[in-house]
């Protein structure tokens, strides 16, 4: 799908001004495409006019030739925090003008002073388009994956991926920036480079962590895949408040034809940390699994575990039911939180609720500081649908929030994909109770990034009374594609219990993975890595599937 193509606007009509009560309400009781009715929504929650804004980048802002098609004004993949210090300070970034082939033409970051109701944008100086340059650091044709964090004293740090041409490709290169703002996200310091690599190593799917004890502490991990067949998890961190950066240093190494993704650091009551990845591997035969693990450190990050498997990640990924048409989604990855009482709290996209039929919402949690973790549970609401990318937080109070989309409005029309964002709350991560956030929008909209693209993650932070999901949404314009949205979703505990589900999910355990589900569950595998960089599974050793463009 190229930027002209034209589409029929979606059921809905989203425009760039909040959503009234009583168009929330026509979304919310859409019909069809699920095998049971959708429960009934409770009243509305607040939906604010977008964060993101229409770019402002000049033409050719990035000073080379490029290939792809580019999607201006989409915006997608976004992150969120909340400032200790100051709550009413919520910090969000992105990116902003979203290629097909990988990256966007730079990351953008918004800071509210007011929870979360206006925002004052600013740019992160990791690519050219947004004043990277030779002297200053951010020298880059694109950028992706932006994450931030902050310390408990307020000061902000913002990551994301940098590159030209791509990923281990001829004459590419690329790198791992940090950023550093004082003044609530105003404005950001010149980058400092955490890697940089040239074309025989990928650098990807960075995150960042900040103590929220201690200011002086804030991690930094991702994944590096060599062209020696092997993607060990890279770490980095400062002991001193951004000050400096330690070298960036491999901490685990699944070892030849394996390799580590979507690394994510949680940091439990009294500093040990916690390391989140997928892990995938390829047998001899070809055959790519993955798995979710975590490895511990005691001593701030100067030693670490053995890894812990927290379940086999079973995702086949999300399609378009009516034309097949892929959703580039959050199948390969995971999200983590912590309570304050150091419970761990997983979340991920997995087939094992309908048999390998289709990608539902899983949770494990560990209470013993990841070394052992329950049986998966099923988040989702419709199990008959479609769910998939989801986010995790768990409030000061201890209520547990878990947001995600699905296609249980969706329709038969093979022109339209009606989307909806829910977000399920819940305080023995058992029973939840499932809101309505937003939708439906037409996810056919979405800018085609090796499939329907809003985002690999989006963002789900809570301010102490709110959960606050920050998401990308189509809009009903070719123009203007997608916008960054919050929405402000004040639960209580005692309404959490009353689950408007209609029993507790059960553990998922016992089930028989068959050789077709397998087979589905290797190919969302190398068709999630083929996007992320060009001939992954020749690199690997994979068997091959017909997949979309490469595209970090």
């Amino acid at each position: 799908m190229s930027p002209g193509n034209a589409r029929t606007p979606p059921r809905i009509a989203l425009t760039r001004v909040a959503l009234t009560a009583g168009a929330w309400l026509l979304a919310a009781c859409g019909g069809g495409g699920s095998s049971s009715p959708p429960p009934s929504p409770p009243p509305p929650v607040n939906t604010l006019p977008p964060t993101s804004q229409s770019s402002t980048f000049s033409a050719n802002c990035n000073g080379a030739p490029q290939s792809g098609s580019l999607y201006v004004n989409a915006e997608v993949e976004p992150y969120v925090v909340v400032n200790p210090s100051n709550p009413a300070n919520v910090v969000g970034a992105w990116q902003q003008d979203r290629w097909s082939n990988g990256g966007a033409q730079g990351l953008m970051t918004g800071a509210s002073f007011d929870g979360g109701h206006t925002w004052t944008l600013a740019r992160t100086p990791f690519s050219r388009c947004t004043g990277g340059n030779a002297t200053t650091g951010g020298d880059f044709e694109r950028a992706s994956d932006p994450w931030l964090a902050v310390s408990p004293d307020g000061t902000l740090y913002a990551m994301g991926l940098t590159f030209d041409v791509g990923l281990l490709a001829p004459n590419s290169s690329n790198a791992m920036l940090v950023a550093r703002s004082i003044d609530g996200g105003l404005t950001w310091s010149a980058p400092t480079t955490l890697i940089l690599d040239g074309p025989n190593f990928g650098n990807d799917k960075g995150s960042i962590t900040a103590d929220p004890a201690d200011a002086h502490y804030v991690y930094a991990v991702w994944d590096r895949i060599s062209a020696a067949q092997d993607g060990p998890a890279y770490f980095a961190r400062t002991v001193d408040g951004g000050a400096t950066w330690e070298p960036a240093r491999s901490i685990f190494d699944p070892g030849a034809s394996s390799q580590t993704l979507g690394n994510i650091i949680a940091v439990l009551p009294g500093g040990a940390l916690i390391d989140l990845f997928t892990q995938i591997d390829v047998a001899a035969s070809g055959a790519a699994s993955a798995s979710l693990r975590v490895i511990r450190s005691g001593d701030h990050g100067d030693t670490w575990s053995a890894p812990v498997t927290i379940a086999d990640l079973l995702a086949i990924g999300a399609r378009d039911p009516e034309t097949g048409t892929a959703i580039r989604d959050g199948s390969d990855l995971a999200a983590i939180a912590t309570d304050a009482a150091g419970t761990l709290y997983v979340v991920w996209q997995d087939a094992r609720f309908s048999g390998g039929a289709r990608d539902g919402i899983a949770l494990s949690r560990s209470i013993d500081g990841g070394a052992t973790w329950s049986a998966a549970t099923q988040v989702n609401a419709v199990p008959g649908t479609q769910a998939f990318t989801p986010a995790v937080n768990v409030r000061s109070d201890g209520l547990i929030g878990v947001s995600y989309y699905d296609f249980r409005n969706n329709t038969t029309s093979a022109a339209t994909l009606p989307t909806d964002l829910w977000l399920a709350t819940s305080t023995d991560a058992v029973t939840f109770t499932e809101r309505h956030v937003v939708g439906s929008f037409d996810m056919e909209v979405a800018p085609n990034a090796g499939g329907l693209f809003l985002g690999d993650y989006q963002g789900l932070a809570s301010d102490g009374n709110s959960f606050l999901p920050f998401f990308a949404m189509t809009n009903n314009t070719i123009a203007n594609r997608t916008d960054i949205f919050i929405v402000l979703s004040s639960v209580t505990a005692s309404a959490a219990s009353r689950s408007i589900n209609t029993a507790p999910r059960p553990p998922a355990a016992g089930f028989v993975v068959t050789p077709e589900w397998r087979l589905r569950a290797h190919d969302a595998i190398v068709r999630a890595m083929e996007r992320r960089i060009p001939h992954w599974h020749q690199l690997m050793g994979a068997n091959g599937v017909a997949g979309e463009p490469a595209s970090p």
